[in-house]
């Protein structure tokens, strides 16, 4: 099925016509000029994958939980160094929704609530060049914080962003 260029995907058209892709090859462009271009994005809700194609041949096959955990958002990264939060408990999560956003990205929405992060075209080649380096970094990250990688989100008054989430 080919979604429209604009709006969302939901999660009951994803289920119940399979993987949902989107052609962007339209006038698509991340922030930094030398980025490829993205070609075609598919969002694969039985197995948990972002698929993102780029103009320079690049597909990378995206798990969400590595979307959640590596979220652009201020609840995740905080707004400065030092301030991440360690996301645990993401292994189960999905999108259930997917917004474009301008000509440059996407928000997901995850099903656990989150939505306040933008993946801009940049940000997802990143994340698919560097996936091994980034869940090593990760599981590194969990061990150090001795938290293991499916357990519940310790509950905190606020957020890194000041509100809860």
């Amino acid at each position: 099925m080919r979604a429209a260029s604009s709006g969302c995907w939901s999660e009951t058209q994803a289920l119940n016509s399979g993987p949902v892709t989107r052609d962007l090859s339209l006038n698509m462009a991340g922030l930094e000029p030398d980025t490829p271009t993205p070609t075609a994005l598919t969002l694969h809700q039985a197995s948990r994958v972002l698929e993102v194609g780029f103009a320079d041949g690049s597909v990378f096959r995206l798990p969400i939980e590595l979307l959640r955990v590596y979220s652009p958002s201020a609840e995740v990264q905080g707004h400065g160094p030092g301030q991440e939060v360690l996301q645990t408990g993401k292994r189960d999560v999905g999108i259930d929704e997917l917004d474009a956003v301008g000509h440059y990205g996407v928000q997901p929405r995850f099903s656990d609530g989150h939505t306040t992060g933008i993946f801009s075209w940049d940000y997802l080649y990143f994340l698919g060049s560097r996936q091994d380096e980034l869940w090593r970094q990760y599981e590194e990250r969990l061990a150090a914080a001795g938290v293991d990688r499916d357990a519940p989100m310790a509950s905190a008054a606020g957020s890194a962003c000041g509100h809860s989430h």
